[in-house]
């Protein structure tokens, strides 16, 4: 049987309250008691529970993390970050997903009233962020790792999809590409308009308008890599670039393109966004934005980290920057 806190009072003739302030280094003890208490809990080889321990300190050291789902390209990238500094830190990871969508939001908001968790770093499932905004303001630490730019009104660690899809753009014009195919994520994104707002900006300002009818719109998947150039292959549109809003897109349009029995990057060259590992495999090597998703999954940690010794949580959103990575997929016209 394994021994508990009764049993410790009892052999050192104690109330539970006694051995509980010793453990906890709570309230004012006879110094002489307080030896001996910890003496019986060597001899009884009591081990006291984490949780309970943390709850009577005021703090459970586990940290909440919400995402959508696991199945995302890069969330393991995002979840090691995390890990890396929470558990440096003598913190435990409690992960919540939405697979099963409301019965799962269920779950997690009984988790929230149990107090299970000091703070919460988050992936906003789709159609929660008014919910976790509640949240933020009844006390509880939330910092989001923000991917779709919906810039809240807690802290958040975002990157730069803008500076990302100008700095693709520049690259497919010094290769003299002057009709790229954009197969984008889906429209109501905030990072979707942005790297299309970055990419066409930056074209426009070379004197090349986007043709309207080379913009598709896709939903961050391979198939619609795949779809979008079948599209543009049916609508006889001439292109010689694509700029696919993130790599499993990329991977499908390279696949497609090739069966089409046009080469790459030779007849048309291939960007990407993310930099997931998967982008390295692509054939040829996929040139792509490298987003920095580890790193925000330890930024958005040390911030709870940070305020929970003492430091303000940052009122603006902490940027972190892409870097075009040039791989084979992208050659001169």
């Amino acid at each position: 049987m394994s021994i508990t806190i009764a049993d410790v009072a009892a052999r050192a003739g104690v109330s539970k309250t006694t051995v509980s302030r010793v453990l906890n280094g709570k309230g004012e003890l006879d110094l002489r008691t307080a030896e001996r208490v910890r003496q019986v809990i060597a001899e009884l080889g009591y081990v006291p529970s984490a949780r309970a321990v943390g709850l009577a300190r005021g703090r459970t050291r586990i940290v909440g993390m919400l995402v959508p789902s696991l199945t995302w390209p890069w969330m393991g990238e995002v979840l090691q970050g995390a890990v890396d500094v929470v558990e440096t830190e003598g913190y435990g990871l409690l992960l919540f997903t939405c697979n099963r969508g409301e019965e799962s939001m269920q779950q997690f908001a009984s988790q929230v009233s149990a107090q299970s968790f000091d703070g919460l770093l988050v992936i906003e499932p789709e159609g929660t962020l008014a919910y976790i905004e509640q949240l933020h303001a009844r006390g509880l630490p939330v910092v989001m790792i923000d991917d779709r730019s919906k810039q809240p009104v807690f802290p958040s660690v975002a990157t730069t999809n803008v500076d990302g899809a100008e700095a693709a753009a520049r690259h497919l014009i010094e290769l003299g590409r002057k009709r790229p195919l954009v197969i984008t994520g889906v429209e109501r994104f905030g990072c979707t308009q942005e790297r299309l707002s970055g990419f066409r900006d930056t074209y426009a300002a070379a004197g090349i308008e986007l043709d309207p009818r080379l913009v598709f719109e896709g939903d961050f998947t391979h198939d619609c890599g795949r779809r979008g150039v079948q599209y543009a292959i049916d609508s006889k549109l001439e292109f010689d670039a694509i700029f696919a809003h993130n790599d499993l897109t990329a991977g499908g349009a390279i696949q497609a393109v090739r069966e089409s029995g046009r080469t790459v990057p030779g007849d048309v060259s291939v960007v990407g966004f993310d930099d997931i590992p998967y982008a390295q495999h692509t054939e040829p090597p996929l040139t792509t934005v490298h987003q920095p998703m580890r790193l925000m999954g330890q930024a958005a940690a040390r911030m709870l980290m940070g305020y929970f010794n003492g430091q303000p949580l940052p009122e603006e959103p902490t940027v972190l920057p892409t870097t075009l990575v040039v791989r084979g997929s992208t050659a001169p016209a």
